[in-house]
């Protein structure tokens, strides 16, 4: 089974990076890579979510987190056995599966308990105990099925009774007193050819008369057993060998282990292994929400690698990744950021340029390679560069971003500034979302002689509409500060239209004597001439904290 894997991008995406998931997973599908799917690490801010509808591009699938789960190491469905299947079909299924443990399901496949060699063997002594009378579930099908025996007076085949398996070894007049003793009704009797014995089981009332060796009766008998109901099965092998097999007849089910509880596919392999160390089999289903079986675990399952693997873009850091992104294989990073502490234990592709967007990165990428460009990928790729060098007004913005820029317009038909103003508007939206909300969009964590550093970002058209909500924003980064245990906590809302941006912070009180951008008031800075928190905040906030901390 082929791994999936995911193009994502940091949590708290802003549109750059929702954009790059998408673009750069349509182009790996467009060169033959149909298992990779684009995804993202949290929610979308208002202006991703108006490009993605304006142009008719679905949104990257939302995984909250990679911590491993059940469902990254199912490797494909397992086979499954019906739980009527007869015992001695089921063993022969079970003898030709590679793991020797397999779930029995029900008609409409939901789990019933596994079948594996010990359970077997343990359920099967209670059946053949010789101081206890056998009584085994079967019917006339699955005698029929497991001797492969010829119905010469067929019955109802479907109905399943409880079953005695009474070999007449007796004499006629022995056997007389013995199948009278008590209720035959049940009974499955194993005759040769005598007939005065298959005479009595038949007046009896039996419910089965398996005659072994090939031998078949005279008319006579047939047609008192099809006066009496009495069904008449012909066993080519001997009586030993049938008796065997009769018991073999019993349905699955009545053998397997029904205390194996099964896990989600949504659980965490640290609960799946406790559940397959408890388990008997040493192996858990695993069934969907309806209760159907999806996979199988074992032991062996635990070593192996998982089914996804990742591709990065516009991060590499794994402070900003999805949370248990070190449990996966990286294919690639793609990125425009500053190179961090990042490294992997095997070789990777790992593209980093001096651009203003990954977009960019992606768009020229497509020209390399002389992949077509499908016009909305192409849309979102422009709304890409725009949103991330703020319409080409960041100190980020390169030539290589405008020269895109103006080849993904000619493919689109769109006009950079109006779209840019488009989608900027669309981005002060993010000012009147609730608090807890608006702090999280764009945030990306950062690390400072070894104190967290937190800082959020948003553009928007209008700074009033934010600063009038300014103790709202202040309570909010005081909340998370504490949450995270960070030294410091800011947003950086970007008003586009005045070319400033304005910082909200919340920090160790030590570190206000050197925060050196003009106050407002207690909390709140002016940066004038600051848009881009990557090239101008983000040195300049360190070099600070970095006097702070001595």
């Amino acid at each position: 089974m082929s791994k999936t894997v995911y193009v994502i991008g940091h949590k708290n995406p802003d549109t750059d990076s929702v954009v790059a998931a998408a673009a750069y997973a349509a182009l790996k599908r467009a060169q033959g890579q149909p298992q990779v799917k684009a995804a993202r690490a949290g929610a979308v801010n208002p202006q991703t979510e108006y490009i993605f509808q304006r142009f008719g591009v679905p949104l990257p699938e939302f995984i909250p987190d990679l911590i491993p789960k059940a469902e990254y190491y199912i490797d494909e469905l397992p086979p499954v056995i019906r739980e009527h299947t007869p015992l001695w079909e089921a063993l022969v299924l079970l003898e030709q599966s590679p793991r020797q443990v397999m779930p029995i399901v029900d008609a409409i496949g939901a789990y019933k308990g596994l079948f594996y060699y010990n359970a077997f063997a343990k359920n099967i002594l209670t059946k053949i105990n010789p101081h206890r009378k056998a009584v085994i579930p079967t019917s006339i099908g699955h005698l029929i099925d497991t001797i492969k025996a010829q119905p010469l007076v067929p019955t109802d085949c479907e109905a399943m009774f409880n079953g005695r398996i009474v070999v007449a070894s007796l004499s006629a007049e022995r056997f007389q007193d013995y199948i009278h003793a008590e209720p035959a009704h049940n009974k499955v009797v194993l005759v040769g050819d005598r007939e005065e014995v298959m005479r009595i089981a038949i007046e009896a009332g039996v419910r089965a008369l398996i005659i072994t060796n090939g031998f078949i009766p005279s008319k006579d008998i047939t047609k008192l057993a099809e006066a009496k109901g009495v069904a008449i099965l012909i066993s080519s092998y001997d009586t030993s060998s049938t008796s065997l097999l009769a018991l073999y007849s019993t349905p699955v089910i009545s053998v397997a282990d029904a205390s194996i509880k099964p896990i989600g596919p949504r659980d965490f392999m640290k609960t799946a292994k406790l559940a397959i160390a408890a388990s008997p089999a040493r192996a858990v289903p695993i069934v969907d929400d309806g209760g159907k079986v999806v996979g199988l675990l074992t032991e062996g399952d635990l070593i192996r690698e998982p089914n996804i693997e990742l591709i990065l873009v516009d991060h590499h850091e794994f402070s900003q990744a999805v949370d248990g992104i070190q449990n996966y294989h990286i294919q690639e990073v793609i990125d425009h950021h500053r190179i961090g502490t990042f490294s992997t234990p095997y070789p990777i592709t790992f593209i980093n340029r001096v651009v203003g967007s990954t977009s960019t990165i992606i768009t020229s990428m497509y020209r390399e390679s002389r992949t077509p460009l499908d016009r909305a990928i192409a849309s979102i790729l422009l709304c890409g560069i725009l949103s991330d060098t703020l319409v080409f007004k960041s100190a980020t913005t390169t030539d290589t971003d405008r020269e895109m820029a103006d080849y993904l317009a000619s493919i689109t038909d769109l006009t950079i500034e109006e779209l840019g103003r488009d989608i900027m508007g669309s981005a002060s939206l993010a000012a009147r979302l609730p608090i807890d909300q608006l702090l999280r969009m764009d945030r990306k964590e950062y690390e400072v002689q070894g104190k967290k550093l937190t800082v959020s970002q948003i553009e928007l058209t209008n700074s009033q509409e934010l600063l009038a909500r300014q103790e709202e924003v202040l309570q909010g980064l005081a909340h998370i500060r504490t949450e995270m245990g960070a030294y410091l906590a800011a947003l950086m809302a970007t008003d586009i239209t005045k070319f400033e941006s304005i910082l909200y912070i919340d920090a160790d009180r030590e570190f206000y004597a050197y925060l050196s951008y003009p106050m407002q008031q207690p909390g709140i800075y002016i940066l004038k001439d600051v848009l881009s928190r990557k090239k101008q905040l983000m040195p300049a906030l360190t070099e600070m904290v970095q006097a702070a901390l001595g």
